[in-house]
């Protein structure tokens, strides 16, 4: 395949705002398409990372940025805070849960070496 085959989206600070907020949104586990017993664990260290670093690029550009941008970066990052704390309170319910139904924990575990041996 070519270059000519498939356009290259534009690089703009928008593209690049949307990439860094899908990217954090499939490392909280909101993307996941699938099976959800399939589901990966949510990578917290590396979506807290995209986080810092949109919120970096928001403090490099301020002034520099249009409206529409600006507020691009500000509600993305508000949404992806607000998001970060919910899949971090949804995992320790669920931990909670399973420490609390040990038996679970052991049935779980089993099926995953039983999965892995398969």
């Amino acid at each position: 395949m070519s270059d000519q085959e498939y356009p290259n989206f534009p690089a703009t600070l928008e593209f690049l705002v949307l990439s860094l907020k899908t990217q954090t949104e499939l490392h909280l586990g909101l993307l996941h398409t699938g099976d959800p017993k399939d589901q990966p664990e949510p990578e917290f260290r590396i979506a807290r990372h995209s986080i810092d670093l949109l919120s970096m690029l928001q403090e490099k550009t301020r002034g520099n940025c249009t409206t529409e941008e600006q507020r691009l970066i500000e509600n993305s990052l508000t949404e992806l805070r607000f998001r970060f704390v919910q899949a971090k309170e949804a995992q320790q319910k669920r931990a909670a849960a399973a420490s609390a139904e040990p038996g679970k924990t052991e049935d779980a575990g089993a099926k995953k070496e039983g999965q892995a041996t398969s």
